[in-house]
């Protein structure tokens, strides 16, 4: 199951900032297919807490951001339009800001992408 989220909303920051993340639900991993004034790796781990989806980097350490009650591991996965609250972290020193994510799409199959961007794909 893939996830298409758009994270938006942030204090501070210009109103047209956003970033959209497929999580993939199957290999715990997220990707980033766009963004705008949003400093957001190419890729990462997810992780799931009791607050939600943590977003973090390559190394699956600490969480670049958490999607508060966002569930991936739920049965039937989210659903298309459920939001909430992001909370962004910087070097582990806290929260360092907040926005708000939504689910745009989700596909429900498993999805072959025509090139991986994660280091240790094997390319077919």
């Amino acid at each position: 199951m893939r996830i298409t989220v758009k994270l938006d909303g942030f204090e501070g920051a210009q109103s047209a900032a956003y970033a959209i993340l497929w999580l993939d639900k199957e290999t715990r991993r997220w990707s980033r297919e766009g963004h705008q004034s949003v400093e957001v790796p190419d890729w990462g781990g997810l992780r799931s807490g009791s607050s939600g989806t943590m977003i973090c980097g390559q190394q699956v350490g600490e969480p670049i951001c958490v999607l508060e009650r966002l569930d991936v591991d739920a049965p039937d996965g989210p659903s298309e339009g459920l939001a909430g609250r992001v909370l962004w972290y910087a070097d582990g020193a806290g929260i360092t800001g907040t926005g708000r994510w939504h689910v745009q799409c989700i596909d429900r199959e498993q999805i072959k992408a025509e090139h991986g961007v994660f280091a240790g794909e094997e390319e077919i």
